[in-house]
């Protein structure tokens, strides 16, 4: 008996081994990336002028959480890169499974929202593997410190993503209004709310 129950352990030490997402976590150096933007420049981290940081934010067109963030994703792009932290959106979603992520689908929801950052496309899903994304929205602040691209916050953009106005913790704004008073970070993950990743088979 004490035989099976280690190796059912074992099995369940393995499955969870398995399924465990693989990417960053607060305090991780992030490797720098290329990417093509809606306008059809390759845009990277370190190409971003005066950049203090980067609200990374992997999100897409279908998706309903996606939308109705969309409006407070602008917003703070609008709000904070004035500081130096512009939003850096990326869509991850493979366009077989979610034909409105398409790159030309991406261009056109670009345009007609006028979108003030940059979107870019993750075609082959390696930076989303990399930063070990899951959903979309899936925030990831990054920080520049003494010439390295660092990790101080990871997960949802707020408490509510029915209803902006019910928001009571925006963790977001949060954690960037820390870093630019020269605090450190004191809520660096959530959980991120939203579709699941539209993976490549």
């Amino acid at each position: 008996m004490k035989k099976l129950f280690a190796a059912m352990i074992a099995l369940c030490s393995i499955i969870i081994t398995s399924n465990a997402q693989e990417g960053y976590k607060p305090g991780s150096e992030v490797t720098d990336f290329q990417l093509k933007n809606v306008d059809g420049n390759t845009v990277s981290l370190g190409t971003i002028p005066d950049a203090k940081g980067y609200i990374v934010i992997f999100t897409c067109n279908h998706c309903p959480y996606a939308k109705a963030y969309e409006q407070r994703i602008i917003a703070l792009h609008l709000k904070y890169s004035a500081f130096g932290y512009p939003v850096v959106a990326i869509n991850p979603n493979d366009a077989k499974a979610a034909p409105d992520d398409s790159y030309a689908k991406m261009k056109e929801r670009a345009k007609e929202k006028g979108y003030p950052f940059v979107y870019l496309h993750d075609e082959t899903q390696a930076v989303a593997k990399q930063f070990g994304a899951v959903r979309t929205p899936h925030v990831y602040l990054i920080q520049n410190l003494n010439g390295k691209k660092i990790v101080q916050y990871i997960g949802a953009i707020d408490d509510n993503w029915e209803e902006a106005n019910a928001v009571t913790q925006n963790y977001v704004e949060q954690a960037i209004n820390q870093l630019k008073d020269g605090n450190a970070v004191t809520l660096q993950e959530t959980k991120a709310i939203g579709c699941t990743i539209k993976w490549k088979k």
